[in-house]
């Protein structure tokens, strides 16, 4: 009886040579497009048709394109994985130094930013060109521990001729995505690596737990700074009349006065100081505070002009919706749930019903509860162009949906029925 992706998976553990010399079986009859002896797993079978798609050669030993160690450095201090770097090492090098691992920091756009363990396995990376300051992208570099995590937002194992290109097929990966628990966004990866017989199934939960360990401490971080501006800001409001509150860079409330507390503010990427239309308070006074800005609310009218909504789904990861009106232009970086949500909505222009949209993203219209709490977070940044009863952009809006240029690549890790009948070419 032929074995499936699971148990290849426990033979690896077992017997990590036999498992190899199958998985090496699989990848040249997939590549080639014979019929394998086992399926490959479902994450490695999906990250495979990328490379497939996107022209990535698996023979093609790619190992250029090195940052200096000046870019290395700059951006070490620019990311906020700095910050977590004590709990990653506490949590993985003193094993991953006995199991013949090392442990890759990358941020992310995949570069390795540091790169600690083993030393005689250190060495061997270097041969792969898994050095500091490398391009480990799975657009790049294929199949891998680094730039896979990365690009389906969960932690995952590639083991030997799971990786797409052939040099990497001695090695064993295991990587971990970190996100900014502020906004869900992508900061890095971290991976550990090893040559092919130091696998174990178990390195998945372990990397993963110190991960979430990893995002803890910036949650934690991001608490303390928050207190922090708290403290500045209560002496300021006490002195206001009128609606006002002070939030610090990314949006986040430290304090209000004279209106309800709302936990976040959508803010532009380039905030200054001056008048400026801030969503969902109108039109705002802005200046600045140490640590953030303090937002005073007018009672004006919004400036008429014509409102257009630009829905940007082109590129992996960097959705964004901008709105340009009378009040100027501002964009919002959209996680994958409101991305879906977003888009269904632009598709359905005269609006869908709370279970419609749950059939649209989950097949079941019974889940009305999920949809209604992701709307009420989609409109705390985009209220004022969005009606309900039935959910829908405002009539007066022009809406444009800037789509992938393949149509395969469409939200391409969504599972919403809607979204797949999508991939398959204009509704």
């Amino acid at each position: 009886m032929p074995l499936s992706p699971t148990e290849v998976t426990q033979l690896a553990a077992v017997d990590a040579a036999r498992a190899a010399r199958l998985l090496s079986e699989v990848r040249s009859a997939t590549l080639s497009g014979r019929r394998a002896p086992v399926a490959p797993r479902p994450v490695i079978k999906q990250s495979w048709s990328r490379m497939l798609r996107s022209g990535v050669d698996p023979d093609h030993d790619f190992r250029s394109g090195l940052l200096s160690r000046e870019e290395v450095q700059r951006r070490r201090e620019d990311t906020a994985l700095r910050h977590v770097l004590p709990v990653l090492r506490e949590g993985l090098l003193s094993v991953a130094d006995i199991a013949h691992h090392i442990m890759v920091v990358a941020d992310d756009e995949g570069r390795v930013l540091w790169r600690e363990g083993n030393s005689s396995v250190l060495r061997k990376a270097d041969g792969l060109g898994f050095e500091l300051g490398a391009d480990w992208r799975e657009s790049v570099v294929g199949t891998n521990g680094v730039g896979t995590p990365a690009v389906v937002r969960r932690p995952v194992q590639v083991f030997a001729s799971e990786h797409f290109q052939r040099s990497q097929t001695s090695w064993t990966c295991t990587g971990a995505p970190i996100t900014d628990p502020r906004d869900g966004r992508l900061i890095g990866v971290v991976d550990v690596s090893g040559p092919l017989e130091t696998m174990h199934p178990a390195t998945l939960a372990w990397v993963d737990s110190v991960a979430k360990l990893a995002e803890a401490r910036l949650r934690e971080l991001h608490l303390t700074s928050l207190e922090r501006l708290r403290a500045v800001a209560a002496p300021v409001l006490a002195r206001l009349p009128g609606r006002a509150l002070v939030v610090d860079r990314d949006g986040w409330t430290a304090a209000v006065t004279g209106m309800p507390y709302t936990h976040r503010i959508a803010l532009p990427k380039s905030l200054s100081p001056g008048r400026r239309w801030l969503p969902p308070l109108g039109v705002c006074s802005v200046e600045p505070l140490a640590g953030g800005w303090l937002l005073r609310a007018s009672d004006e009218p919004v400036p008429p002009g014509a409102t257009r909504i630009a829905l940007n789904l082109t590129q992996p990861r960097r959705w964004s919706v901008t709105v340009s009106g009378g009040a100027g232009t501002w964009s919002h970086e959209l996680s994958p749930r409101h991305a879906e949500l977003l888009y269904l909505l632009a598709l359905h222009r005269a609006g869908r019903s709370a279970a419609e949209l749950a059939e649209d993203m989950f097949g079941d219209a019974g889940r009305t509860v999920t949809v209604r709490a992701e709307m009420s977070r989609v409109r705390r940044y985009l209220g004022a162009f969005l009606e309900h009863r039935p959910y829908r952009f405002g009539e007066d809006a022009e809406v444009e949906v800037l789509l992938p240029d393949d149509p395969r690549d469409l939200l391409p890790h969504s599972t919403a029925p809607a979204v797949v009948r999508g991939r398959s070419g204009p509704a």
